[in-house]
């Protein structure tokens, strides 16, 4: 009875967040991200629930045996369009959507689960002093010994994962103030976390086909919120987030205009004295979704001054389809990074707004 209760209040909270605002109720008033100031920690590390759109977003390579995984999750926060000073406590002020996904070697698909909560009523939470969100029975927090602990029970495997910084939060952009576009408030604030050591264990395959097992690797967080990202004229992004074998790591991303144009574009190496002028990003080789009907670039060739990177995916069909959650269908691929014919290090690249374009 309680877990029939909980569907109908969720189901309701979901479709009424995404309803227009009630007639004569104050309206939204979304904060921008602006110049000046900087990240501040430790509350930097927890949400931010005044702004429209946040999320914490992991991505990495684990070794399970001797074979390549890819693993991804991802936590998001959205502030919905319900007056704040709405005493109900059915007000679905805030929404909290998760997804997760695991790129076996030698598989030629994702395997992929999502969640999507209302805050309260114990569907879901998070806090504003640290970095500590679930949903149900998946959650991130990060502990007080600067450790990021992920539980992911998802239908057709399960992760337990210890993510381990070695450095402090590296801002990006200025100070954290990260531009998407022309106008200053078509920003973020924007940290990451790369070369993460991840240690943990994995079901990689459901109860009948998969056994527990430990799995090590490397993985990259970023933690972003903002009110306004894209301009109208932006159909989506591609963006990367490498660690190289050498210790340093590449943050790169474009965001296209609807007739394929760059919009704005921006690279940061991070533990590297090399600079990063504006990336570029030549499509190598197109995978067309026969779910979708979207075209990919699924290799690329990324170039950062005079560095020229391939960037190869472990395989073609890694295209994530969130319309249960996010409302979006995009491709997020684990990927080999090669220079002058060998591997020099492994991430993740994010392509978005070719099945349609994005909408946040």
């Amino acid at each position: 009875m309680r877990r029939r209760w909980l569907l109908r209040t969720l189901a309701a909270g979901l479709l009424s967040a995404r309803a227009p605002a009630a007639a004569g109720s104050a309206p939204v008033r979304y904060p921008p991200v602006l110049p000046g100031g900087a990240l501040a920690f430790p509350q930097d590390f927890g949400a931010h629930p005044a702004w429209r759109t946040e999320w914490w977003y992991l991505t990495g390579w684990l070794d399970a045996d001797g074979r390549a995984v890819g693993v991804q999750i991802t936590f998001f926060r959205s502030r919905t369009r319900h007056d704040d000073a709405n005493p109900s406590l059915f007000a679905p002020k805030q929404l909290l959507l998760a997804h997760a996904a695991v790129a076996l070697e030698g598989r030629t698909q994702l395997r992929h689960a999502q969640r999507a909560a209302r805050e309260g009523f114990g569907l879901a939470r998070f806090s504003v002093d640290d970095t500590d969100l679930s949903i149900g029975d998946w959650s991130l927090r990060r502990t007080p010994n600067d450790r990021y602990l992920a539980t992911i029970p998802a239908d057709g495997f399960r992760l337990d994962l210890e993510f381990r910084p070695d450095a402090p939060p590296f801002p990006q952009g200025d100070a954290g103030y990260s531009r998407k576009g022309p106008r200053p408030e078509q920003a973020s604030r924007y940290y990451s976390r790369p070369q993460l050591d991840v240690r943990g264990s994995a079901r990689l395959g459901a109860a009948a086909d998969g056994d527990t097992q430990p799995v090590r690797g490397k993985a990259w967080l970023d933690h972003e919120w903002s009110s306004e990202l894209l301009d109208a004229s932006a159909a989506g992004w591609d963006w990367v987030g490498l660690n190289l074998h050498d210790g340093s790591a590449l943050m790169a991303f474009r965001i296209r205009r609807k007739d394929g144009s760059v919009l704005w574009s921006h690279a940061r190496w991070i533990r590297s004295a090399a600079p990063a002028p504006a990336p570029e990003f030549e499509p190598l080789r197109l995978w067309r979704s026969a779910r979708s009907g979207a075209t990919y670039p699924v290799e690329m060739l990324l170039r950062v001054g005079a560095r020229r990177l391939r960037l190869v995916p472990l395989f073609d069909d890694q295209e994530l389809d969130t319309r249960a959650s996010t409302g979006t269908i995009y491709w997020e691929g684990a990927m080999r990074v090669l220079e002058d014919g060998r591997e020099v290090g492994r991430g993740y690249l994010e392509l978005t707004g070719y099945a349609e374009a994005l909408r946040l």
